[in-house]
């Protein structure tokens, strides 16, 4: 069987196809293209903005897919879409362009949970049998563990997500947003020295990171008010740009690690799969396995191809609940920006 996927929850528009063999297997990825809205530095992305660079671009990137895959349109067995969560504007256009497809090749619909879509498409990567997931990126914190057929939520930010967190601080900055502001804070954060003293907030298994970007926020004015960097009350250390993009994700990435370890021991697991944009950060990635070598067991991740939002994640989910005759009606076909991880019935799992 083979599907198409179509993603555009926030400012990356990706559509991917992929085979699943009739007799189980592997996956096999047939395409994975991506193109990404990127705003001028210091500003974030708008919904509206966001919108037209898909409807812009989805037609060209379907066409280049089928190209790539080598495959035709009568090849293909359903369309597959981002039905939520995400920005509201970028969902409709995909969901749009979706049903577009749908009535235009006469091929049923699925919509896809995005969170779902990222933790398949891990687990099908990496080979990671029963993890605890950690979910980040800049709309999504959770720690998850699946049950009785469902993907449950042991714990979540409180406010707004870490990728989120990280984004808005590279606005602060006025960090280039290409390829990712997270990425360029990753960056800088390799030339800091100085661990700063910020917010902590973790409550259970639950997070905040709201607290923690206003306290570096005010760090930063303080920081432009003298460019050539000011000494640290209680180090005397000159404090540059870098130790606070340092300061923030170690922080952060701390928290997180603790989170993660609170829900392995209350279910048992040894493994840790780390899915969602942010989890391509290096460093996270060295601090998870730190924990988890410390506890006999393993860390398993993906490369920025399937860890930032892409089209064949949609595809290999959608794929998985058609096979047990799951479909989205084309009265059904919406999309909604919330749309939680706990929602979906797992057909395809035991």
């Amino acid at each position: 069987m083979i599907a198409i996927g179509l993603e555009g929850s926030a400012n990356k528009l990706g559509v991917g196809v992929i085979l699943h063999p009739p007799k189980g297997g592997s996956a096999q990825i047939l395409a994975n293209i991506r193109h990404t809205f990127v705003s001028p530095p210091g500003e974030g992305f708008l919904p509206k903005d966001t919108a037209k660079h898909h409807r812009t671009w989805v037609v060209r990137l379907v066409k280049q897919a089928l190209i790539e895959a080598g495959i035709t349109v009568d090849d293909v067995d359903c369309i597959c879409y981002t039905k939520g969560p995400g920005m509201g504007a970028p969902l409709q256009s995909v969901a749009v362009s979706a049903r577009m497809l749908s009535l235009l090749w006469d091929k049923e619909l699925v919509g896809v949970n995005h969170c779902v879509g990222h933790i398949e498409m891990g687990r099908e990567i990496t080979g990671a049998q029963n993890p605890v997931v950690l979910y980040v990126s800049g709309g999504n914190t959770q720690v998850i563990a699946y049950a009785s057929r469902r993907y449950r939520i042991f714990g979540e930010a409180l406010d707004i997500a870490v990728g989120n967190c990280l984004d808005r601080f590279a606005r602060t900055l006025n960090i280039s947003n290409d390829p990712a502001p997270g990425f360029n804070i990753e960056q800088m954060a390799k030339g800091g020295k100085h661990l700063l003293d910020l917010p902590y907030t973790v409550k259970g298994m639950d997070c905040s990171f709201s607290g923690i970007l206003a306290s570096i926020d005010v760090l930063a004015a303080k920081l432009e008010k003298n460019p050539t960097g000011w000494k640290d009350e209680i180090t005397g250390e000159v404090i540059t740009r870098e130790d606070l993009c340092f300061s923030l994700q170690e922080t952060v990435f701390a928290m997180l690690v603790e989170i993660t370890e609170r829900a392995m021991a209350h279910v048992g697991s040894n493994q840790v799969l780390i899915v969602g944009g942010v989890g391509c950060n290096e460093r996270l990635q060295q601090m998870m396995r730190m924990m988890a070598e410390d506890r006999g067991g393993s860390v398993f991740a993906t490369d920025e191809r399937f860890c930032i939002d892409n089209g064949i994640m949609i595809a290999h989910a959608g794929l998985l609940a058609y096979r047990t005759g799951s479909t989205t009606a084309l009265t059904d076909s919406t999309c909604t920006q919330r749309f939680r991880t706990d929602e979906v019935l797992m057909k395809w799992r035991d």
